[in-house]
């Protein structure tokens, strides 16, 4: 990033000026912007997300229809056992990647987060690239989650008559509503909504286990009967061995779709309050949301149903809408327990909502990190008074009218078809986030900052960024191996059009102004953290004054 520090060479006392003279938003607005005249004017964003807020966040503020209804067809493809290797897997290589997210944060807690570091670290040009493809990314997946939802309501037999666009125009409505106002709304529409989907999963994980040792109402103990018959692992594109082994990789490529949206803990730090706390903290979580909820819940599905399960072979053929395709409800009617399936289709169309809900948050983001970064208009700075960048939202939320396309059929082509576009975006900001943590780890030991002395350190660095780099590399190059034999025109743009498109931005952006590869001396790992280290000492501390509290502040 180009901007000149606002207090640069200053000692910290000086930097905490313009925190207690304007307050910390328009402190770090100085900071970032080099003058006070310019952070008044275009205003800045506010840290009005809560620490329950950010942990909420972190836990299960992104887990959408994939944990719900999109496993179903790693089961059908690859079995029980595949799926659970298959996510645990992709889960550790998630972990490996937050975890360098983390450090960056929290050194940086800045809105947007990614496209800034991409920027300071690596290359203006990769800042750009995964920016806007980010950007691209949360809009066309905030259409896509409206459209699920609006479909799941058509569940109910009672609303089945009244047209879908009505059921879409509501939705937007809401989502615009829940952001356009203060962040601290989003925050807490987050947290209702997360904690209706954590107690959900927990919810189902204990029926599985209940159902699994004969407690439902057939008293058939299941045990791991599926993993014998019709089998633990299903051979896909073809037999034996090999057969196991693409259907296994194929669920890697599925399992990575789910984790979709667990960086946004990272978006959200410019906006936390006492992010050098909280961040460190949700990123940490993110390894208990790993482990229980898909981890756990591929399990669970696993030994529920088999993969040869009629209901859910049609289901999927059929493109059936809601939780129809969902293996769960199948489990639930298996089971002879009528009522839950009503329940969880309701979970599933607030996990719908919820997603759009935080994709125009994280699209709007990534707009206002570009706009910080020089690589979309000024205009985007704009805030209003409670620090919400309107303009980015409102840009971000008018792509959601490309969700009426998808009631006509001809329009609906064009609709997947956007969709398409994104399928691998989530894979190319995890990478970028690898390659920008390796070039953040150089330049601290080039400018000899000392790792010890960070608030968050994360382990085996640089290795664990590697780690990640390489796995994400591997998935994002073979994820359509499907459509090679035989070869599927259809099944190869669809795998592989977002590769070109994100170093279409990538080479534009290198050409249009000439950037270059930013050498470890020279990456600017300071510029914003003078007043961020002076706020620190603002945030006050949070004492239990009781046993509840201890909890309460221990899960929250």
């Amino acid at each position: 990033m180009e901007t000149e520090a606002y207090l640069n060479g200053k000692s910290s006392s000086n930097a905490s000026r313009p925190v207690e003279e304007k307050g910390i938003h328009l402190g770090e607005a100085a900071d970032m912007y080099g003058d006070l005249g310019a952070a008044e004017e275009y205003g800045y964003v506010t840290r009005g997300l809560k620490s329950r807020h950010i942990q909420f966040i972190a836990l299960g503020g992104t887990i959408g229809t994939g944990l719900f209804v999109g496993i179903g067809r790693a089961l059908t493809q690859a079995g029980p056992l595949s799926i659970l290797m298959g996510y645990t897997f992709t889960g550790v290589a998630v972990y490996a990647m937050m975890m360098s997210l983390g450090e960056l944060a929290t050194w940086l807690p800045l809105p947007g987060a990614i496209p800034q570091f991409c920027t300071r670290y690596v290359d203006g040009a990769m800042g750009f690239a995964v920016g806007w493809n980010n950007w691209f990314s949360s809009a066309i997946t905030l259409c896509a989650e409206i459209s699920a939802a609006a479909l799941v309501i058509q569940y109910w037999n009672g609303v089945q008559g009244i047209d879908v666009a009505a059921w879409i125009s509501l939705i937007i409505v809401l989502v615009v509503c829940l952001n356009i106002f203060t962040v601290s709304i989003y925050g807490e529409a987050e947290f209702v909504f997360a904690s209706i989907k954590i107690l959900t999963i927990v919810g189902l994980i204990v029926f599985a286990f209940i159902i699994d040792l004969g407690g439902g109402p057939t008293r058939d103990r299941l045990g791991f009967r599926y993993w014998n018959n019709p089998g633990a692992m299903k051979a896909y594109k073809g037999t034996g061995s090999t057969g196991r082994f693409l259907g296994f990789f194929s669920v890697l490529v599925n399992a990575a779709f789910s984790y979709t949206g667990v960086e946004m803990v990272a978006v959200a730090a410019g906006e936390a309050e006492n992010p050098r706390h909280n961040i460190p903290k949700a990123v940490r979580r993110v390894f208990w949301r790993i482990l229980f909820f898909y981890v756990l819940g591929s399990l669970a599905i696993g030994v529920l149903i088999p993969y040869n399960e009629p209901r859910l072979l049609g289901a999927i053929n059929d493109g059936a809408p809601g939780g129809a395709a969902s293996p769960w409800v199948i489990a639930v009617y298996r089971a002879g327990v009528p009522v839950l399936p009503s329940i969880i289709n309701a979970v599933i169309l607030t996990s719908a909502t919820s997603s759009a809900n935080a994709f125009l948050y994280t699209g709007s983001r990534y707009m206002y990190a570009l706009a910080q970064n020089g690589q979309a208009p000024r205009l985007f700075l704009r805030c209003s008074k409670s620090g919400v960048p309107y303009f980015c939202i409102m840009i971000t939320a008018s792509i959601s009218l490309l969700t009426f396309m998808s009631r006509t059929s001809g329009a609906a082509k064009a609709f997947q078809w956007f969709q398409n576009l994104v399928t691998i975006a989530n894979l190319f900001t995890w990478m970028s986030v690898s390659v920008a943590y390796i070039r953040f780890h150089a330049a601290l030991k080039a400018q000899g900052v000392d790792r010890s002395t960070l608030v968050f350190r994360s382990p085996f660095q640089p290795y664990t960024a590697y780690f990640s780099l390489c796995f994400f590399a591997i998935i994002t190059l073979f994820n359509g191996f499907y459509a090679f034999s035989p070869f599927d025109i259809k099944g190869f743009v669809s795998a592989y059009v977002g590769i070109p498109i994100y170093f279409a931005l990538y080479t534009f952006w290198k050409f249009f102004k000439r950037t270059r590869f930013i050498k470890a001396h020279e990456a600017d790992i300071h510029t914003g953290k003078a007043v961020l280290d002076a706020a620190d000492a603002h945030w006050p501390p949070r004492v239990a004054r009781n046993w509840a509290e201890r909890v309460w502040f221990w899960i929250a």
